[in-house]
């Protein structure tokens, strides 16, 4: 014979929620969305994980970049050395140089201003783009977070309207008949939010990262443009 004890854990262990068995037993619209709120989830935490890792590989190859640029000789000779691989910093000073030896080119009056508007454009070019480049998988995670929750809904919505029909097929309206339902509809809201909240957080926190990084190159091509302006200034 069953002790009351083992009777009402068992009661308690039937009745919490398990979420497989929600997601088994839903509807099959229902079972499609939360499908797709997953998927987009994993590859919400892959760029997550990615695009951070991504982003202190390249603050520690422009910090090692940078620091040896400013303490160089011949730029020439350093740029064909250290300036080929994935080094943001690398590509602005690049550009510049490529700008300089147009505007200098033999034969050719040097135009001091426009030379110094060019190379800041070059530049600014070459900021903008890298940024870009950076944050374009940052638009996957804004996407997300503005539309899971409603596509979460939107499998709920069904779920609840399917569970109705069914209370009118059986003409039953017990709470007993349907909660489960109900419960498996809602569970589509909740892996829309599961989905949704940690790529919102994640686009905020990446795109203020994002802009940092913009204004530190930019940082870096004023400083290299005020150095080339002087050396302008002497010819």
């Amino acid at each position: 014979m069953t002790s009351p004890a083992l009777s009402l854990l068992a009661a308690g262990t039937a009745a919490r929620l398990d979420p497989l068995h929600l997601f088994l037993d839903a509807d099959l619209l229902v079972q499609v969305v939360m499908a797709g709120l997953l998927l987009a989830s994993l590859w919400v935490w892959t760029i997550v994980f990615s695009f951070a890792l991504r982003l202190r590989k390249l603050r520690k190859r422009c910090d090692v970049y940078e620091g040896e640029f400013w303490q160089a000789r011949d730029l020439d000779a350093f740029q064909s050395e250290h300036g080929q691989g994935d080094v943001p910093s690398a590509r602005v000073v690049t550009a510049a140089l490529g700008e300089w030896r147009r505007s200098l080119a033999a034969g050719k009056s040097v135009d001091r201003e426009g030379a110094r508007a060019r190379l800041a454009s070059a530049m600014e070019v070459v900021v903008a783009q890298e940024a870009e480049g950076l944050g374009e998988r940052l638009t996957f995670l804004a996407t997300v977070g503005s539309v899971a929750p409603f596509i979460g809904l939107f499998g709920t919505v069904w779920g609840i309207m399917s569970s109705f029909f069914q209370i009118g097929q059986e003409q039953n309206s017990s709470l007993a008949v349907v909660a489960p339902g109900i419960a498996e509809a809602l569970a589509a809201t909740a892996v829309g939010l599961f989905a949704a909240i940690p790529a919102v957080i994640a686009y905020n926190r990446f795109a203020a990262a994002v802009d940092r990084f913009e204004a530190r190159l930019q940082r870096f091509a004023d400083r290299f443009h005020a150095s080339l302006s002087r050396e302008l200034d002497g010819k």
